[in-house]
């Protein structure tokens, strides 16, 4: 294995620190992957991969991605949350990527919620 230079770890650090500057900070919308074992199952890591895809080509600082573990119902995973500063939190089911794609561009970024695939308002 080789071994890593100092510039190495530098673009591993500068890495990171975008990657995770998605999960702190003060943002206006949290999007929550529920990836507990179910979740994963039936395709969270599907659902989150695409949602970071969106999220790399789009400027915005205000939204913050996490991972969670199950909610609890495992029959309609997988399940995100869609947080938004000053409304209620919207629980999406049965995601797939595109509806994942769907959801961040006309709900997280747009503000129309996808009553299709809405389980419940929390």
């Amino acid at each position: 294995m080789a071994k890593l230079t100092v510039d190495d770890l530098k673009r591993i650090k500068e890495k990171t620190a975008k990657e995770t500057s998605l999960r702190e900070g003060a943002a206006k919308i949290k999007v929550t992957v529920h990836m507990g074992t179910c979740g994963i199952a039936a395709g969270a890591r599907e659902v989150m991969n695409a949602l970071m895809d969106e999220m790399a080509q789009t400027d915005r600082q205000d939204i913050r991605v996490v991972a969670s573990g199950c909610m609890g119902m495992c029959s309609s995973e997988p399940n995100v949350t869609v947080e938004m500063e000053g409304e209620e939190p919207i629980v999406y089911q049965h995601m797939t990527a595109n509806k994942m794609r769907q959801v961040f561009h006309r709900h997280v970024l747009e503000g129309e919620v996808q009553t299709d695939f809405a389980l419940a308002k929390m």
